[in-house]
């Protein structure tokens, strides 16, 4: 099944540690760029998170979603931060959940004044949708959070508004009055998810001040904490329904490989040891999907060097890092010397070594699942 991560990104260090808190031993994926990601899961095992810091501003979140994007082929991707309540009627520690994105910014100047062109794009329906349920359910608030989910507009600019009569305050109120907050990263997001239109992505913003210039007041009283706080508990429930959905979507296509496609069939070719398959078509009706399958050798010490081979593979294709590989071949080599050195064989040392491996391979699945059926085939023996 499709492990892919859900992509949370966010644009201060605050809103990432709120989130970060919530993962379950997060490791480090760097990016041969240099952007460091960090990898875990939520508590429970519920679904895998991939989780990055853009920075503040349009221009850094379009460029840092575009990589996380392209990393990871994610299953969804969130944005998770504060934003300043444009309408009183929404209170410090609610949260707003994009409906679509106003990139305020655009315009032309002429001689009778300033023009607005901006730019919109719209939430995808399925993830407005399925935001709106996580909303109504509650569960997110279940340990005391009073937080409401409000939908609607937001606009995303370069500047941090706290003024309420400045000219960007009267432009806004003027041309985008409709939005109930504003930011500065959810158009460059928006941009992002534009170029990936299959990507469920969602902008979820905790209110932290009023942009009225009492800025200075709501952050000294803690409300940016409080804020991301909200953020992060109903961003972590959107995130476990999504991966349900997709694990849904999953068994469904298992069950049904034909789907709705209208060219019917399944052409099937299975490769196995060190047999190889090619594919060289004209025009492919559907989907392809590639898959490995290996016959698990019945000594385990087999097995494990087996392992150990596909290993290095992984780690000359890019598979895996340096310190991960040179990790999990540690652990490969602890296993095979416990099965040679200890009489009788001590397999609770084996398969702990092996979930070690398990653990640390988890981002290229082929590789775990692998590891899994070797632990099977050791806990069988014992």
């Amino acid at each position: 099944m499709n492990d892919s991560p859900i992509v949370v990104l966010t644009a201060l260090d605050v809103e990432y540690e709120a989130v970060r808190e919530k993962l379950d031993a997060p490791r480090v994926h760097r990016h041969p760029q240099g952007t460091r990601f960090e990898v875990g899961r939520l508590a429970g095992g519920k679904c895998r998170i991939a989780l990055g810091l853009v920075g503040k501003g349009n221009q850094s979140a379009a460029v840092l979603t575009e990589r996380a994007i392209t990393e990871f082929s994610p299953v969804a991707l969130l944005f998770v931060g504060v934003a300043g309540a444009l309408h009183t009627h929404i209170p410090l520690g609610d949260l707003v959940v994009a409906t679509h994105v106003y990139a305020f910014h655009g315009g032309t100047s002429e001689d009778d004044g300033f023009k607005s062109r901006p730019r919109v794009w719209e939430a995808s329906h399925g993830a407005d949708q399925l935001a709106r349920h996580v909303a109504r359910d509650r569960a997110w608030a279940d340990d005391g959070r009073t937080g409401k989910v409000h939908f609607g507009p937001i606009a995303a600019g370069e500047v941090v508004l706290d003024s309420k009569v400045s000219a960007y305050a009267r432009w806004i109120r003027q041309h985008f009055n409709d939005a109930l907050a504003i930011e500065m990263e959810g158009a460059g997001v928006a941009q992002a998810a534009h170029l990936n239109r299959s990507l469920p992505v969602v902008v979820v913003r905790g209110i932290s001040d009023r942009a009225d210039g009492t800025k200075e007041t709501t952050d000294r009283e803690q409300w940016q904490a409080r804020a991301v706080a909200n953020a992060a508990a109903y961003t972590v429930a959107l995130a476990e329904n999504l991966a349900g959905e997709e694990r849904d979507r999953a068994r469904s296509e298992a069950n049904d490989p034909k789907g709705s496609s209208d060219m019917p069939g399944t052409t099937r070719n299975v490769a196995k040891d060190n047999a190889r398959v090619g594919v060289q078509a004209g025009q492919v009706y559907g989907g392809i999907h590639v898959s490995s399958e290996r016959t698990a050798p019945a000594d385990p010490a087999e097995a494990i060097a087996g392992l150990a081979a596909r290993l290095q593979q992984a780690r000359t294709s890019g598979q895996l890092d340096e310190d991960t590989y040179q990790a999990a071949q540690a652990e490969l080599a602890a296993a095979g010397e416990t099965l040679l050195t200890t009489a009788p064989q001590d397999m609770g040392a084996v398969t702990l070594a092996l979930k070690k491996v398990r653990g640390l391979v988890a981002d290229v699945a082929i590789l775990a699942a692998e590891v899994g059926t070797i632990i099977a085939l050791v806990q069988g023996l014992s």
